[in-house]
């Protein structure tokens, strides 16, 4: 797809458009909000705190001016087109866009999909002066150039809070490097391994990047291999610590998030982590069981073991990957950093890893791999992927990013289904 340049009169055109009555207070908000001891005492661990919801209502309860920022996604805002909070809006960006002239559908759907995006995260800015992670459409994961275009749009329309989350993929990783080198914060998502995260941060230099560990937790208890506890935390934390090599190292100022949480604990056994993205229902939870802050305790020099049955090898499914960074996956990343990788497109990196004996962190999925992931959901059936798993094949954050990937996409599918049916 051609999208429109950032620089193009039809890109200032709905820019303007998007800007429409925003009054943004910034620096104001810390300044009227109270504080809380439990929320105080991870920020002085250095620990920023986020909410992992698009929902103006849950943050209102639980924003305090120890929270910095909001995270949104594909499906956060599908929810609340599906609740109808943007049905009025809708039809009035369509005919804004048919004003530019005559558009296809795709470009349409692109193109409303950024306008909702880029509303409902001012939005949040406006009522909460809070740093909004804003997504890219999931049709853009697999392509460079668009990617930078949108991402460019994104950051134009308020430099000052929005960051632009773009998937951890071949092209992803592309995109983001070039994003980084014009001063354009990433906020690197699907992101499920330490050695994922050690070849972004160290090829692409995201603002952020994450771990969504709930989902790694969630794989081990769903097969049966266990209880599934701290699987999500171990990864979580060895990815931590690489990026904090990186940026000692490298001057880096990659910082690491720990997402997907899923129960009060993790946010205790995560403190001290780079940044603590929450669900509402987490924040609350660890709120309101929290009596004696002194308690909380730095969970990054703690030595997680996953809850896994004594029947399971770890090497089987590949579960090593999650957390191991070997001394020649660095040193392969070290030489691809050598590489004139503004020259490289994702089939080049994708070839340069398999090349190193690292096949299984892009694995070239079959259209037969893609359908069965998507039929799945957002955690992997081990049984359908187990030969694959045990052979090193494929890589179990290779996996698990891949039923994100298709988990996004199928909310973004609902999403622009809605917006459809009301222009209809």
């Amino acid at each position: 797809m051609q999208p429109f340049k950032e620089d193009s009169a039809q890109a200032q055109a709905i820019k303007d458009y998007i800007l429409e009555e925003f009054t943004p207070h910034y620096e104001e908000a810390p300044n009227t909000r109270e504080s809380h001891p439990a929320w105080a005492r991870l920020c002085e661990m250095g620990t920023q705190l986020w909410l992992d919801t698009g929902d103006s209502d849950a943050i209102s309860k639980l924003w305090t001016r120890d929270f910095s920022a909001v995270t949104t996604n594909n499906t956060l805002l599908n929810q609340e087109i599906q609740k109808g909070a943007y049905d009025r809006l809708i039809p009035q960006a369509a005919a804004k866009l048919n004003e530019l002239g005559q558009l296809n559908q795709e470009t349409m759907s692109m193109e409303l999909a950024f306008i909702l995006n880029a509303r409902h995260a001012l939005n949040l800015v406006e009522q909460f002066d809070a740093f909004v992670s804003v997504e890219e459409h999931t049709a853009l994961a697999d392509q460079v150039e668009a990617a930078v275009v949108y991402a460019r749009r994104y950051h134009r329309i308020c430099p000052r809070r929005f960051y632009v989350k773009i998937p951890l993929t071949p092209a992803g990783i592309l995109a983001t490097r070039q994003l980084s080198l014009e001063g354009v914060p990433v906020n690197h998502t699907l992101g499920f391994s330490a050695r994922q995260n050690y070849l972004a941060a160290r090829i692409a230099a995201p603002a952020f990047v994450n771990v969504f560990l709930g989902r790694l937790n969630s794989f081990v208890a769903d097969n049966q291999l266990g209880d599934g506890d701290y699987v999500g935390e171990r990864a979580t934390v060895a990815s931590q610590r690489m990026v904090r090599h990186l940026r000692e190292s490298q001057g880096l100022s990659t910082r690491q998030i720990g997402a997907s949480l899923r129960t009060p604990d993790q946010v205790s056994n995560l403190a001290g982590i780079d940044v603590l993205t929450m669900p509402g229902k987490v924040a609350r939870g660890f709120r309101d069981t929290v009596e004696n802050t002194g308690e909380i305790v730095d969970g990054m020099a703690c030595d997680y073991r996953p809850g896994l049955k004594q029947t399971v090898d770890p090497q089987a499914i590949r579960l090593p990957t999650l957390w191991e960074v070997p001394e020649d996956f660095v040193q392969t990343v070290e030489r691809l950093s050598d590489e004139n990788l503004d020259q490289f497109t994702p089939d080049d990196l994708v070839e340069f890893m398999a090349e190193h004996g690292f096949a299984d962190l892009f694995p070239r999925w079959t259209k037969q791999h893609r359908q069965t992931s998507a039929e799945e959901g957002k955690i992997p059936r081990l049984d359908n992927w187990s030969d694959l798993l045990h052979s090193g094949e494929i890589g179990l954050d290779a996996l698990i990013n891949l039923a994100g990937l298709n988990s996004f996409a199928t909310d973004q599918k609902s999403m622009d289904q809605r917006v459809k049916s009301l222009l209809a």
